[in-house]
């Protein structure tokens, strides 16, 4: 019986390009230690073979989040071999792996995402080209952070999905689900400045009409462009970020100011709260250290 890895990825139309992929490259690799190890066909998989394989990436060094992520892989391409009947049972159903703890990047305070922003915001260059990335820059950064997007969704974002006039955006997130957020006046500011003044600058002939963020050669705007933009403005002690930092920072920032959980996972697009209460830990730990730096009893 066939592997059929290439029906399988085609089967994910609910989850990201990125996980898609990953899910592949997982797979395949799996499927290749099978291979060398004796097991040339999907119906002689058995949970013992799996937990072995699993035990393999623990020696080869992977990390434990790596190891759950390619479990995960498994057990999604076990259930549809087991729904297309190409194996009779799921030796997948009980695989479990160790994720360890749950780590976040050090989030920058309220203080110092402002002093980014605001140092973005500086004198535009001479050059009208170079006011027009500088404009982009601005505005990808004031959208990373005022709305929390991921950055596969600020690069995908479309004209048809910026309500300026509102101050909303509307996105597309993780498994193709929709949900519509406010963004604040600097923010709205800064896409519309960009909008009006910059992108004409930046588009080509051969640029997309529809797509909000164009690189400098006038293509869509692609996640790695926009961890380029983020690393060109670190922070004042040096420390240069990741997109995704200003995501933590906006889910951050807004329970520390007293947002409710409920409202934050909706902002995020969560699907589980528990994906949402990771950050609770990172806000109480710097309550406590405020706490225990300023009060006399502490």
């Amino acid at each position: 019986m066939s592997w059929d890895v290439d029906a399988f990825v085609a089967s994910l139309t609910a989850t990201s390009v990125h996980t898609r992929s990953a899910y592949e490259r997982d797979v395949r690799q799996f499927i290749a230690w099978a291979d060398r190890g004796g097991c040339p066909r999907p119906e002689a998989l058995d949970h013992t073979r799996l937990r072995r394989y699993l035990s393999y990436l623990t020696t080869r060094g992977f990390a434990k989040p790596s190891i759950a992520r390619k479990a995960a892989a498994l057990r999604a391409y076990l259930r549809f071999l087991r729904r297309h009947g190409v194996i009779a049972a799921d030796p997948g159903r009980m695989l479990r792996a160790p994720k360890g703890p749950s780590r976040l990047p050090r989030v920058p305070r309220r203080s110092e995402a402002t002093g980014l922003l605001e140092r973005a915001a500086g004198p535009l260059p001479a050059d009208a080209r170079e006011a027009a990335i500088a404009r982009r820059d601005l505005a990808v950064l004031e959208i990373l952070y005022g709305a929390g997007l991921r950055v596969a969704e600020c690069c995908g974002l479309t004209t048809a999905d910026c309500e300026l006039t509102r101050g909303a955006l509307t996105v597309t997130g993780k498994g193709a689900k929709v949900r519509r957020l406010p963004i604040g006046e600097p923010a709205r500011l800064a896409l519309t400045d960009y909008l009006d003044l910059g992108r004409p600058v930046l588009s080509t002939a051969a640029s997309p009409p529809d797509v909000v963020f164009l690189n400098a050669r006038g293509r869509p705007l692609t996640p790695r462009d926009a961890r380029r933009i983020v690393a060109r403005h670190p922070l004042p002690d040096g420390r240069a970020l990741h997109p995704h930092v200003f995501r933590h920072a906006f889910a951050t920032h807004l329970l520390e100011g007293g947002a409710d959980l409920r409202v934050v996972q909706e902002l995020l697009g969560h699907s589980d709260l528990a994906s949402t209460q990771v950050y609770t830990h990172l806000t109480r730990d710097r309550l406590r250290a405020v706490y225990d730096a300023t009060h006399p009893r502490a």
